[in-house]
């Protein structure tokens, strides 16, 4: 038995496992590194849930595999790279304060009233909101791992979470960081840093920040992820004031990271709003990948991360929504369109991230940001995660054009196109509504947590 109590044996193969298929439709965005469009295409899925083939189906192999045609397009499931989900019972609480206001005097104190199952609750939910969206994957920092797990697990999405670790006042009640820090190795070591159907549990380490974690905790933390070649995910110059101390005394906050040797691994940096050039250059010399969360930065007034600056250096940036208080939902499409208008604006270039980019931010190098090649893109050995959205819509003006089809995607659709979801194989949405578990129970549920929660 792990900590907590978690068994492997809880993440059974679900009922309706697949058992191979074929999927047809008019279109498939494989999102390939040229993010081509492909034309009557078929997605083949094997026993396991993984892509075995990827094309036209003019050159499509034989199979016997039952065949499903589908209206519209198929693409890779979004990945989202810096989120907080279960802060969905939060949502809109302070809303008009800065970060450390925010933080300090609303969320940390309403976060203080959450017990597991509240977590397990609002998680639940989350998921449910975010299958919703196109978005299979989430990288979560948050605490509570076996409800966080749970709730993954009901509704059947993908998750790489990185419990939290942190030590700041009050935070005291769930442990110290070193056990904090500890229970992430005990998991990993006993169950693997991947488990459950489809590997659809990821863990990971999650330090908070440099602001919340003294410098010796920050190397340890990245000392027993190396070890276990974990990912590593970490608030990282969010804002100008939180992080003041430890700019005036290491430069900036990569530098004190790097100092302190805990840039190498798999590492991801959550907003990295606030870096000079030689920061970024010491991300990219380092391999460390940026989460980008326009959306939270802009309605923190946290500031506009350097995205194009980031991307030239050669740094890997993923999409994020962050938390859904601070953010306020979890459309990850929202926050692609963001960030291409802030990345032009910001540059005074109309190209500086085209639709193609953004879609490709999304899915296929939001994949990369986390170290995960079995994600992000419709690929023979990759799991099968795959969206289908509608093209039935007047979004699009002209889809038999592919370049006129992926900006009204980007730019004009997104998430209220999605109808169907499958993740490892499995379809969780269906029609716009989970397979596993009742939406509407969620949300009474949900909103039961959160009226208790603000008294």
């Amino acid at each position: 038995m792990t900590p907590g109590g978690w068994q492997p044996a809880e993440l059974a193969e679900p009922a309706g496992r697949v058992s191979g298929a074929r999927l047809v439709a008019p279109v498939v965005l494989p999102c390939d590194p040229q993010c081509s469009v492909l034309r009557d295409a078929v997605v083949d899925v094997d026993e396991q849930g993984r892509i075995a083939h990827v094309g036209p189906r003019a050159t499509a192999p034989t199979s016997t595999a039952p065949v499903r045609t589908l209206p519209g397009a198929l693409l890779p499931g979004l990945v989202n790279t810096h989120a907080h989900t279960p802060m969905i019972a939060l949502r809109g609480m302070g809303g008009d304060l800065p970060l450390m206001r925010w933080l300090q005097d609303v969320m940390w104190p309403a976060e203080g009233r959450l017990e597991a199952p509240d977590v397990q609750v609002a998680m639940t939910s989350g998921c449910v909101e975010l299958l919703r969206t196109g978005c299979t994957t989430s990288v979560e920092m948050y605490f509570f791992t076996d409800a966080v797990i749970d709730a993954v697990s009901a509704v059947g999405s993908r998750v790489v979470l990185t419990p939290g670790i942190i030590a700041a006042p009050g935070w005291d009640r769930l442990g110290t960081w070193e056990q904090m820090r500890d229970d992430v190795s005990a998991r990993i070591d006993a169950v693997g840093v991947r488990s459950g159907p489809g590997e659809r549990i990821e863990l990971g380490y999650g330090p908070h920040a440099a602001y919340t974690l003294p410098p010796h905790a920050l190397a340890s933390v990245a000392e027993h992820a190396r070890a276990r070649d974990a990912l590593m995910h970490i608030h990282v110059a969010e804002t100008t004031e939180e992080d003041r101390a430890q700019r005036e005394s290491h430069g900036s906050v990569p530098a004190l990271l790097d100092e302190v040797g805990a840039l190498g691994g798999r590492v991801i940096a959550a907003h990295a709003v606030h870096l000079s050039e030689a920061d970024i250059a010491l991300l990219a010399s380092r391999g460390a990948a940026v989460a980008h969360c326009p959306g939270s930065n802009a309605k923190l007034a946290a500031g506009i991360a350097r995205v194009t600056a980031l991307r030239r250096a050669g740094v890997r940036v993923g999409l994020g929504t962050d938390g859904p208080a601070s953010g306020d939902d979890l459309d990850l499409w929202a926050e692609a369109r963001l960030a291409g208008l802030l990345a032009r604006v910001g540059s005074g270039d109309a190209a500086a991230l085209t639709a193609a980019e953004l879609l490709l931010m999304s899915t296929r190098d939001g994949a990369a940001a986390i170290g995960r090649d079995d994600l992000g893109t419709l690929e023979a050995g990759r799991w099968a995660d795959i969206v289908h959205v509608d093209l039935d819509d007047p979004t699009f003006v002209a889809p038999e054009d592919d370049a006129q089809l992926l900006s009204n995607l980007v730019w004009a659709g997104g998430s209220r196109l999605v109808r169907d979801v499958w993740v490892a194989g499995e379809q969780v949405l269906d029609g716009g509504e989970p397979t596993r578990v009742d939406r509407r129970a969620a949300t009474v549920a949900l909103r039961e947590v959160a009226a208790r929660i603000r008294g």
